[in-house]
């Protein structure tokens, strides 16, 4: 689920009544015209081919938000607006406030000492969530975090270009 826009689509509703469709549990089966394949989490509508979905029917799952669903989700996003974070991640079951540093100690985790392409680390640091079945960032969000990274000193960053990052190396910083 695309669990903080949907709170705050619903923030906005308001009390008009809305239906909606939880992919949370839902595995979706790929039709033949993409091969062999086995059914896996849908996590997100954005990660899903439009065809996958039709194939699916995931229209079918739709469902009216109960008010006290409602109302708890409401008050949820209240609360986490009034934190006023820079990032909300999904933390076990529950979406929680966090800093913008949150993700600094998992991509130093995937650094070494020797130079590695900046893409490496951040496919380890996006798929070491899968088995979560979340997708917690996505890589402009990490070149940002690791140009940070590289600018307190704690890491190097080598070849890249002014737009992309993901072109770069990056390694521990030489003390």
């Amino acid at each position: 689920m695309e669990y903080a826009g949907f709170l705050d689509w619903l923030w906005h509703r308001g009390d008009t009544p809305c239906d909606l469709v939880d992919l949370s549990e839902v595995k979706v089966f790929y039709g033949p015209e993409h091969g062999p394949r086995p059914p896996r989490l849908a996590i997100s509508l954005a990660l899903l081919h439009h065809d996958t979905i039709a194939h699916n029917k995931l229209w079918d799952l739709v469902e009216p938000l109960p008010m006290t669903e409602r109302l708890r989700y409401r008050e949820l996003w209240g609360q986490l607006l009034s934190e006023n974070a820079p990032l909300r991640v999904i933390d076990g079951e529950k979406l929680v406030s966090a800093p913008i540093s949150f993700f600094d100690s998992l991509l130093m985790s995937f650094v070494t000492d020797k130079w590695q392409k900046v893409s490496m680390v951040f496919s380890w640091a996006t798929i070491s969530y899968w088995d979560d079945g979340i997708s917690q960032t996505d890589d402009t969000f990490l070149a940002a975090r690791l140009r940070a990274l590289a600018e307190s000193g704690r890491e190097e960053i080598r070849g890249e270009t002014a737009r992309d990052t993901v072109l770069g190396e990056v390694r521990l910083a030489r003390v």
